[in-house]
C-alpha cells in the first residue's frame, strides 16, 4: 500500500491535483480521504459556538480518529468515515464505507502538520499556490458553493485564512517530498508527480 498526503491552502488547486493522481492509475485503486471529513464533532456545542469555529486552526480537527483510521485502513480494515456539514458545522449521521486499496490520498490544508500522520506516509506533497489566486478561487467557490457574499469571503479571508495560513499551512511546506507550484495548472509538475507515483505502486507490487 502506498499512502500519499497531499497539503497546501485554500484554493490552492489540491482538489484538482488529486484527481489527476487517480485518474493515472487503474480504476478502483485509489482512496481519497479528505481532510474535511474530520473536523471534530461540535453536537455537545451551541448553534453560536459551532459558528465561532476556526476551521483553519488544527484544533478543529479530529487528529485521533483520522489516525485510527488510517492505521485500519493501512492493516487492511474498511473504515466508517465520518462527513461533515459546513451548513450545520457539525457531522452528519450518514458514515461513508472506505475500503484500503493500493493507494490511499489523504487530502487537506493542514495534511502535513500531525507527525503521526506524516510518519506513516510514503510521498508528501505541497500544492503551492499564489496568494492572491487562491483568494480568487475561494470568491469563485464560496459564492456559489455556500451562499457567501464577496465581501464576506474578502474579509474571512483576511481575518482568518490569510493568518492561519501563514501561521499553520505554509510552514509544513518544509515536510514535503514535493511541490508542486500553480497547482492543477502546472501540467509538467503533475505529469512528472504521476510518473513517480506510478513506479512507487509498481515497487510496492514487486
Amino acid at each position: 500500500m502506498t499512502i500519499i498526503g497531499i497539503a497546501g491552502g485554500t484554493g490552492s488547486g489540491k482538489t484538482t491535483v488529486v484527481r489527476k493522481i487517480a485518474e493515472a492509475l487503474p480504476k478502483d485503486y485509489v482512496t481519497i480521504v479528505p481532510l474535511d471529513s474530520y473536523y471534530n464533532d461540535t453536537t455537545d456545542l451551541t448553534d453560536e459556538e459551532r459558528k465561532a469555529i476556526n476551521f483553519d486552526h488544527p484544533d478543529a480537527f479530529d487528529w485521533r480518529l483520522l489516525n485510527e483510521h488510517m492505521r485500519k485502513l493501512r492493516n487492511g480494515e474498511a473504515v466508517e468515515q465520518p462527513t461533515y456539514s459546513y451548513i450545520i458545522s457539525n457531522r452528519l449521521p450518514e458514515t461513508i464505507h472506505v475500503e484500503p486499496r493500493p493507494v490511499i490520498i489523504i487530502e487537506g490544508i493542514m495534511t502535513l502538520i500531525n507527525k503521526k500522520l506524516r510518519d506513516i506516509m510514503d510521498l508528501k506533497i505541497f500544492v503551492d499556490t499564489d496568494d492572491d489566486e487562491r483568494l480568487i478561487r475561494n470568491i469563485q467557490r464560496d459564492c456559489i458553493e455556500r451562499n457567501r457574499t464577496v465581501d464576506m469571503v474578502i474579509n474571512r479571508y483576511l481575518e482568518v485564512l490569510k493568518p492561519m495560513h501563514q501561521q499553520f499551512i505554509e510552514p509544513t511546506k518544509k515536510h514535503a517530498d514535493i511541490i508542486i507550484p500553480l497547482g492543477g495548472e502546472n501540467k509538467k509538475g503533475i505529469e512528472i508527480l504521476k510518473k513517480y507515483i506510478e513506479g512507487l505502486v509498481r515497487e510496492a507490487k514487486e
